[in-house]
């Protein structure tokens, strides 16, 4: 019988989940990171906040995210000027943040915004060459 690497047996099955999809894509790896640091807002209604009192950097919503969320939302950020951008599915942003599923996220740190508007540009990029 095979033995199990010690690295494999002591992550839980979630834990491996998130760490594939850090693996795949490098920006929700990026958002799960600005989460497990804090500065992440998670869910439409904190997200509203965050932008509301001025926290949020930058807001990401999931594509199939309802209608009245996104609206709310991208009203929101068009005017407290805020960076708001349509990515993925809510089970995958949920994911990566550690939830089943997530509408809406805002991230309220500069240096993690920056770096996932950077990836972001990058993912896009790579959808228009392939």
């Amino acid at each position: 019988m095979k033995e199990r690497s010690s690295f494999a047996s002591c992550l839980s099955l979630n834990e491996v989940k998130g760490w594939l999809i850090d693996m795949k894509d490098k920006l929700l790896g990026m958002v799960g990171l600005s989460r497990r640091a804090g500065k992440a807002s998670v869910g439409a209604d904190r997200c509203a906040k965050s932008i509301k009192n001025g926290s949020a950097k930058l807001v990401l919503l999931a594509a199939d995210a309802s209608e009245n969320t996104k609206k709310d939302i991208k009203n929101s950020c068009a005017h407290y000027n805020i960076r708001c951008k349509e990515y993925s599915d809510k089970i995958t942003l949920g994911r990566s943040v550690g939830l089943s599923e997530c509408g809406a996220l805002s991230v309220n740190d500069d240096n993690f915004a920056k770096a996932i508007l950077d990836r972001f540009n990058i993912s896009l990029r790579d959808e228009r060459k392939g």
